[in-house]
């Protein structure tokens, strides 16, 4: 833990024990200080009290650690310390969740596991789903979670420009591929570049491409006698399954396997991993 600590907040050893005595320190002196303050009012200890001894304490933390540090030489390292969690905080504070468009052909159990998870967490916020399926069961999911969903006809996705003036009008900032068949035309790729996700049921650079895709990928994988299946989550480029993987995880594949076994398991590593990485992306991307 100690050498975790210190790469990083990249200091030696001896300013982690003082680092570390500065927090000890600043937080008995806050409380004694604070109780000080608080046995000058009439209140007695209660829900109230404790509540105005919490903001106090609080407010008085940052003030109290920064004069500890200064005889302890860490005044610098606390000033620093305390800018960011305050940067932080304030951002937080003033944030919106970032908008996605989820794209999706199918039955839509991979869009649903990802708006339940925005729903939950609020990391990110679903406004708008597209599909290419007029039949498809990701539009019981849009209606079942009352979101808007378009759909994508083939003159359509011929102009790229009137896609990305939809989202746009959605205020879509981002775009995630659950079971999405269709290719992604050039001027979206470039409109939103490097905020297209996409998920694959193999171990790319394997069984990708065009055509593969549902027990099509699989089947693939049985037939070829590999041990291994498993997604990829990658980023989206002109070709199919082809942009620079972002995660991968890794299932076996038993002897006795069909297509169909193989993808119960595939499929809980989409509902396990698939959501969290989306939104460990945008947050990266949200801090630079």
């Amino acid at each position: 833990m100690f050498n975790r600590l210190k790469e990083r907040w990249k200091v030696n050893s001896l300013n982690l024990v003082l680092i570390i005595c500065t927090f000890a320190l600043g937080g008995s002196a806050c409380a004694r200080v604070g109780k000080g303050i608080m046995s000058l009012t009439s209140l007695e200890s209660g829900f109230i009290w404790w509540f105005i001894y919490i903001i106090l304490i609080s407010l008085l933390w940052p003030i109290c650690v920064l004069l500890i540090s200064i005889p302890l030489g860490q005044f610098v390292f606390f000033k620093n310390y305390i800018k960011r969690i305050g940067g932080k905080l304030f951002r937080k504070m003033n944030s919106t969740p970032t908008k996605i468009a989820i794209f999706a052909s199918g039955k839509g159990s991979n869009a649903e596991n990802i708006i339940r998870f925005s729903k939950q967490t609020g990391l990110f916020s679903v406004s708008v789903v597209v599909t290419n399926n007029p039949n498809g069961g990701i539009w019981d999911i849009s209606k079942k979670y009352n979101l808007p969903c378009l759909l994508v006809t083939n003159e359509d996705w011929a102009k790229a420009d009137s896609i990305e003036a939809d989202l746009k009008n959605h205020k879509v900032e981002w775009i995630v591929l659950a079971g999405f068949l269709k290719k992604i035309p050039s001027a979206l790729i470039s409109a939103f570049s490097g905020k297209i996700i996409n998920i694959h049921p193999a171990l790319l650079p394997e069984f990708g491409g065009v055509g593969m895709f549902g027990n099509r990928v699989h089947q693939a994988v049985i037939s070829s006698g590999k041990k291994e299946s498993g997604i990829t989550i990658h980023w989206v480029d002109e070709h199919y399954d082809n942009g620079d993987i972002i995660f991968a995880a890794k299932c076996d594949v038993l002897p006795n396997d069909t297509p169909e076994t193989l993808e119960t398991r595939v499929r809980s590593l989409e509902i396990l991993h698939y959501p969290r990485v989306i939104a460990e992306c945008i947050k990266k991307q949200t801090v630079r």
